[in-house]
């Protein structure tokens, strides 16, 4: 199996959106899904598969694999990101359409304490060849000193920038775009005690 990854990463993606109020946090008025992404010092070892809950368990300090599944609803299928099996969460296509106009985005903050941050990218597994291609933009998550403000990750966490074809063309890939590949969140963890994602039903261009 052959692991391309590249070095390239965003801290944060400023992609634009359409027009809503925001909070004194930094995430936008109005109804949402939220998703706590929280970091933990000992593997869990319960079954935690059609557990539910809004929570996802991933190593504090090394890497985990969120299983990315095309559904309706979001739903957390398996909340244990520190088996080799990885967690499962469950959301709706992000473009359809493939015009780059999401029917959704996504925020997220770094929570608890101060120095810890976190490094995710969406990856793509070849169900033929059970190659993996990496985005080479990723979201960095830092954890500062003083309060903590959410930011539009939408572009790089549901559209990977990649090489497919490893003809050195890269393109942008929209999460679930292509049946052919299995999709993930790759999440390196240095310390974040949590990382707060919260999905809402507005546009985030993306192109």
């Amino acid at each position: 199996m052959k692991r391309l990854i590249f070095s390239l990463s965003l801290l944060v993606s400023f992609a634009g959106t359409t027009a809503l109020a925001q909070t004194g946090s930094g995430f936008p008025s109005g109804a949402h899904y939220n998703l706590n992404i929280i970091g933990v010092p000992k593997g869990k070892t319960a079954d935690m598969s059609g557990s539910s809950g809004h929570t996802i368990f991933v190593w504090e300090s090394g890497t985990s694999k969120i299983n990315l599944v095309e559904g309706s609803t979001y739903k957390v299928l398996d909340r244990n990101g520190t088996d080799g099996n990885g967690a499962t969460f469950q959301l709706p296509s992000p473009d359809p359409d493939g015009d780059g106009i999401t029917l959704y985005s996504v925020y997220a903050r770094a929570l608890g304490k101060p120095g810890g941050q976190s490094t995710t990218t969406l990856c793509l597994e070849d169900k033929a060849t059970a190659e993996i291609y990496c985005s080479t933009e990723s979201m960095v998550a830092v954890r500062s000193s003083g309060k903590s403000t959410a930011t539009n990750v939408s572009k790089t966490l549901l559209t990977a920038y990649v090489d497919v074809d490893e003809d050195g063309v890269f393109e942008r890939m929209g999460l679930f775009s292509d049946d052919a590949y299995n999709y993930f969140w790759d999440y390196v963890n240095n310390g974040l005690k949590l990382l707060q994602l919260r999905f809402y039903e507005i546009e985030t261009d993306v192109n």
